[in-house]
């Protein structure tokens, strides 16, 4: 049976192989310019193929074939798998009135092998600390397979409760045999991807991360040492730490390892920890006094959950257990009472003047609760090391967690090769027990990858140059006009910087700039003058929008189709309010530049301007060749690309909404999109709303076509389906649940297009470094380096693109993964054709990572917030750190839902999303 409790799911969600066991295979039809060709010996290296084999998504019937052949190194590592049956355990730790911490159980399982039963568990299993023990022999647990423990996690005698140490209760059931035979037939193609298989595969990665788990902080799939760290300030400490995965591949297993980042609380006084947080070192700063309800908030969102002990001067130090710190009060000690034990109404600090003999250097600061309700002053608690921050960095860290995670190629592939000194598989009794082999001087894998060409991009009449290739994942537009340019009848400037920082000779010289860079690129703008005022950030942006459109109007009798603002830096409530003005209000395009980019800034920077300003207003910027890209161009087989996102709340928003997208072509080109946004049940990954955000798409697409194209036949023949954001433990759901409601869309429309769905995942760590002088100028890669082999899904039809050239670090592959297929595509004209989509990324002189509906459909649902009007106080990313009760939460989701407001119309047939 299939293991307990298995990791989570949705937009960051760990990769993982689960179920699949669905569909059955499909054969090949007979070969043909986009057939798949038919079956068994396509290609050399594929798996037999069995009839009786099933697969939730496509069967891979052949490899790629496209492209010049480069050598490559991977961080994969070859493992020998076991040849023993291991035993599969249920677990239940009691009380279960709440789900214990993975650190919390893990520390309970170790306790019970190595100190309550160590004769039980000889050898010792493994434990994933949720609900899934594994065993390399079966447990002496009687006819009942079944046994249940006292684990208690403080010695009876040196317990400084009253109550004496907490008892847990363990239950461990048995409930499978697994035998390793069942994952080598998986490899040879032999087996499908079922139950028994996904529990295997579950059973060896716990045995590679249980030694680490124990001995370092660790979430899901990384643990963290402080052999390498650096303090960002803010209470925060990066620490560097390793991925590990096993994952079957064509005829193989291997383990995925990579360096990955921890966030960690900045260990020692909390007293200290907070004033870092606000970045100060004045204590009266947590003092209900100076400290604003919206303040206290803030700080009790990034605390709530750390283990904090107790330390009261003078005393010894306690061997208590780290209690949790829940909330902060709104008084200090000093004001803060309680009732005692005699029934008197004493304040915290002069309770611990009177227990402890101890006077509060700050008693005017505010409290901590822990988790049994008790109070204690701030000074008092300090916080342990290797504590995992489970919060969203703040934005103002993001940079410095950006430059310690970065790694130039050659940097990162050396130290995932040291890596395995640090994991030392040879060493962990758990892994040599298992039967589990990683050969100790094992070399990062070496393979073959493929580099396809680049598709011909088009520019429009009055450019130098009418086609350009692009080289290395890029290419510029000097001397070359968009394909369709728009054209600004009336526009504002409006600068919401301070007069002093920003005067008049700037503003003019903005707008001269912007204008010169309009006229590069082929747009026509009616009037080179705008109307330009100063704006206050602090007063109402919807307002002063309003009145300054107003003087265009009643000056040119026209209002404007384009508002430009200068933002000051960190402006992030105005940018959003003058976002819903545009898009939600007027339906005027709006374009947000940096006061301190665009008063220095060089053409390049308003030609990047230019980018966005032509698509917001209805221009295209450039096409790919027709010839190029022959299965997204075919004039007999009109097609609709379609991308579709789902994005979620921060971890601890209870009671905030999930947000979907999608996003979709109307040309024949596919260069120009719509798109459409909606609001859903919070943590929901499937998409609820996708048969009319497929309807709405398909109509627009057929509107177009017919009125502003003048095509014959509008209706699309082909629908290529790019999904973002689901796990591997999603694609089954996605297939009876997301494919239906497309297909009901085209029922309605009375169309019957071939439907093609491919899900992009983003989120995994397999990485590809280049031999020899084989990499780009960055040492990554080059950009279309494609792998199909060696690494894949033994089975279903996948693959590797790092379609992007790389610039810091190394560079990320997006994988491409087949659920369904109609076309019958073959492997070439599918990875062909999601390459040439990373170049038609309006933004962007550079190919992008993934295909840009994908990438559109993931900037919409960021931009979710902006359907709120921003002087409603709807505050997405906020809570208060505290569990919310189910009617508490669903009461504000109503509330989300309910003041979510729609595209304007103009707006919503415009790429208002660039």
């Amino acid at each position: 049976m299939p293991p307990r409790g298995a990791p989570g799911r949705g937009r960051g969600a760990p990769v993982s192989f689960m179920p699949r066991g669905g569909a059955a295979a499909r054969g090949g039809g007979p070969p043909s310019l986009v057939g798949r060709g038919n079956g068994a010996g396509a290609s050399p290296g594929l798996p037999a193929r069995d009839s009786h084999i099933t697969t939730v998504g496509v069967r891979r019937s052949a490899f790629g074939t496209a492209g010049r052949v480069i050598d490559i190194t991977t961080n994969h590592f070859l493992v020998k798998i076991p040849d023993a049956i291991i035993h599969h355990y249920d677990v239940v730790i009691r009380p279960d009135e709440k789900t214990l911490p993975a650190r919390l159980n893990m520390e309970i399982i170790d306790r019970l092998q190595k100190v309550i039963a160590p004769q039980v568990f000889t050898p010792r299993a493994v434990y994933d600390g949720r609900k899934n023990l594994f065993a390399a022999r079966e447990l002496p647990f009687g006819e009942t397979r079944s046994q249940e423990f006292d684990v208690m996690l403080e010695d009876p005698a040196t317990s400084t409760s009253a109550r004496g140490p907490k008892v847990y209760k363990v239950k461990l059931t048995h409930v499978a045999e697994i035998n390793p035979e069942v994952l080598a037939r998986f490899l040879k193609g032999q087996q499908s991807h079922d139950n028994t298989v996904l529990t295997a595969i579950t059973a060896l990665n716990v045995v590679i991360r249980m030694e680490p788990s124990l001995k370092y902080p660790f979430n899901v799939r990384s643990f963290f040492t402080n052999r390498e760290t650096k303090d960002i300030g803010g209470g925060i400490v990066l620490w560097r730490g390793y991925f590990q995965s096993v994952r079957p591949a064509i005829g193989k297993m291997l383990i995925n390892v990579d360096i990955s980042t921890g966030t960690m609380y900045k260990e020692g006084p909390l007293f200290n920890l907070c004033l870092e947080f606000f970045g100060t070192r004045d204590p009266s700063f947590l003092t209900p006094r100076r400290l604003t309800e919206r303040e206290r908030l803030r700080l009790q969102r990034f605390i709530s959950g750390v283990r904090v002990t107790t330390v009261t001067p003078g005393q010894p130090p306690s061997n208590r257990s780290p209690r949790v710190l829940r909330k902060l009060s709104a008084q200090g000690a000093s004001s803060l009472s309680f009732t005692n034990r005699e029934g008197k109404a004493v304040t915290v600090a002069q309770y611990f003047r009177q227990t402890y003999n101890f006077q509060l250097k700050y008693p005017d600061v505010v409290c901590a609760e822990v988790g049994n309700g008790a109070l204690i002053p701030l000074e008092m608690l300090h916080v342990p090391p290797g504590q995992i921050m489970k919060k969203p960095v703040p934005p103002e860290k993001t940079k410095d967690v950006l430059e310690f995670a970065t790694k130039k190629p050659q940097d990162r592939l050396q130290s995932i090769a040291n890596g395995l000194g640090v994991l030392q598989y040879g060493q962990s009794e758990y892994v040599r027990q298992f039967g589990l082999d990683v050969d100790p001087n094992a070399k990062p894998m070496r393979l073959q990858a493929r580099v396809l060409n680049p598709p011909t991009l088009k520019y429009g009449p009055g450019s130098k140059q009418p086609t350009i290739v692009p080289r290395d994942g890029a290419w510029n537009m000097v001397e070359r006009k968009f394909w369709q340019p728009c054209t600004i009848t009336q526009w504002i400037l409006v600068v919401f910087e301070r007069r002093n920082r920003f005067d008049e000779n700037i503003v003019q010289d903005v707008a001269r700039n912007f204008v010169a860079a309009c006229k590069n690129v082929g747009i026509t703008i009616q009037n080179e003058q705008p109307i330009y005022e100063w704006a206050n950030p602090q007063s109402s942006v919807h307002a002063q929008l309003a009145r300054i459109g107003g003087l265009c109007g009643a000056k040119y009798k026209t209002m404007p189709n384009l508002v430009v603002c200068v933002l000051p830096e960190g402006a992030t409530d105005v940018y959003t309010a003058i976002k819903h003005f545009g898009d939600i209000q007027t339906g005027c395009a709006t374009q947000c530049l940096k006061a301190d980019k665009c008063k220095r800034a060089k053409e390049q920077y308003f030609a990047n301007v230019c980018l966005k300003v032509n698509v917001k207003l209805g221009g295209i910027n450039t096409i790919p060749e027709p010839r190029s890209v022959a299965a997204l161009t075919d004039p007999h087989n009109p097609t609709i690309v379609m991308g579709a996102d789902v994005i979620h709340p921060a971890p601890g928003a209870e009671g905030r909404p999930s947000f979907t997208a999608l996003v979709a072509n109307v040309d024949s080109d596919t260069a120009k999109y719509v798109a459409d946004c909606r609001v859903q049940t919070s943590r929901q990954e499937l998409i609820e709303d996708l048969g009319p955000m497929s309807q709405r798409m398909l109509w627009s697409y057929m509107d177009y076509r017919k009125n502003k194209e003048g095509k014959a036949n509008p209706a699309p023949t082909r629908i290529i389906f790019y999904r973002d954001g689901v796990s591997e433990g999603q694609f089954k759901h996605v297939l009876e649940q997301e494919l239906p409601l497309i297909k009901k869309a085209c029922a309605n429309l009375n169309i019957k297009p071939k439907i093609t769905m491919i899900v992009v995942g983003k989120r995994h760590h397999v990485r590809f470094f280049p031999q020899g002088q084989g990499g780009d100028r960055s040492g990554n890669c080059p950009a279309g380096t494609v792998v199909d082999r060696e690494v894949t899904h033994p089975l279903e039809l996948d693959w590797y693109l790092q379609s992007h050239a790389g610039l810091l670090g190394t560079s990320r592959p997006a994988h491409y993964s087949v659920l369904h297929d109609e076309n019958n595509f073959t492997p070439d004209s599918l990875q062909a054709l999601s390459f040439a989509l990373c170049h038609v990324y309006a933004r962007s002189t550079r190919s992008v990572s993934i295909p840009a509906p994908v990438y559109y459909a993931d900037i919409v649902c960021s931009r979710a917030k902006n359907h709120y009007n921003p002087e409603e106080s709807m505050h997405l990313e906020e809570s208060s750190g505290l569990q919310q009760d189910k009617a508490t939460a669903i009461a504000n989701l109503s509330k989300f839902k309910s003041n979510f407001k729609p595209l304007h119309s103009t707006i919503a047939k415009t790429m208002y999303f660039s």
